[in-house]
């Protein structure tokens, strides 16, 4: 079990720091820049230094530590997290996280809703809480508490339903699979009746890999489903363009999970700023379980 919990939190951070060399490039422009990227080189639009990790990793840390402050009810342990992470002013935040923490007014889920209709035209079914979500079905044994609390960590800052039906999907999988279940076979059984049932198809989404939680959801599933190995994953989404670290991070997440801490290469593992912190957080997970 800690191998799997240990292999979610190191997927989804590699993903990141991978993905956040190209961030906001395209495919073409990826390639005449770097070829292929393979390694964690840091960079990109963001400065990373070799290893860092964004928003992702960061926001995924601060909903596993309000978990393990308040296992019954995390949502306001959850918020405190992401105000404190807030505040450091970090390099990267999503417009629609940034929307809602810089206008919180003391209720999670208004402030979510007067953001979207008020500031954000009624767009908020980004992907940032998708990106984040892992530490729920990593840490209760319970599905339908599971479902409960992954729905309402998205709808903390993401007010759109979209949001929230990607999460669940999401981490319906994941809980399946660290229960033993094959990730690829998992993945067809949860998405049978959604909107994401064309992905069975393994054919290459027709949608950009940006930030539009359904488009993420589909390339997501579209690495999940064509790759046979976690670097596949990782290293496919890094390349494709666009929204790269967060559709890297929440690929290599599940890829992570599936194959294990130990399997994942340790040229990945090694390079993470992170890697005390993420062994850290992976133990606690497993010791609260509940």
């Amino acid at each position: 079990m800690l191998n799997k919990i240990k292999g979610a939190l190191f997927g989804l951070a590699i993903g990141d720091a991978l993905g956040g060399t190209t961030e906001f490039l395209t495919k073409v422009e990826i390639s005449q820049k770097y070829g292929v990227v393979r390694e964690i080189i840091g960079g990109g639009c963001w400065r990373l230094e070799k290893g860092e990790t964004t928003d992702d990793t960061a926001m995924t840390v601060a909903v596993a530590k309000g978990i393990l402050k308040n296992s019954e009810d995390p949502i306001e342990a959850i918020g405190e997290e992401f105000l404190k992470w807030y505040e450091t002013r970090p390099k990267d935040v999503g417009m629609i996280i940034s929307t809602v923490l810089g206008t919180f007014n003391g209720s999670w889920f208004n402030s979510a809703e007067k953001a979207h209709y008020q500031l954000l035209q009624e767009r908020s079914a980004g992907n940032g809480s998708l990106m984040r979500c892992l530490p729920v079905a990593l840490f209760y044994q319970n599905l339908k508490k599971v479902e409960t609390v992954t729905r309402d960590q998205s709808n903390m800052t993401h007010f759109d339903p979209m949001a929230a039906e990607a999460c669940v999907i999401y981490n319906r999988i994941a809980f399946h699979v660290l229960h033993g279940k094959a990730l690829k076979k998992t993945i067809q059984d949860e998405i049978k009746g959604t909107i994401y049932e064309s992905s069975i198809s393994g054919e290459k989404p027709a949608c950009p890999p940006d930030g539009f939680v359904v488009n993420t959801m589909k390339w997501v599933l579209y690495w999940l489903l064509t790759s046979e190995s976690f670097s596949e994953v990782v290293i496919g989404a890094t390349n494709e363009g666009h929204d790269t670290d967060t559709v890297a991070a929440i690929a290599g997440g599940l890829a992570g999970l599936s194959c294990g801490y130990e399997a994942i290469p340790n040229n990945f593992k090694n390079k993470l700023l992170l890697k005390q912190e993420l062994e850290q957080l992976a133990y606690e997970l497993l010791q609260g379980r509940n």
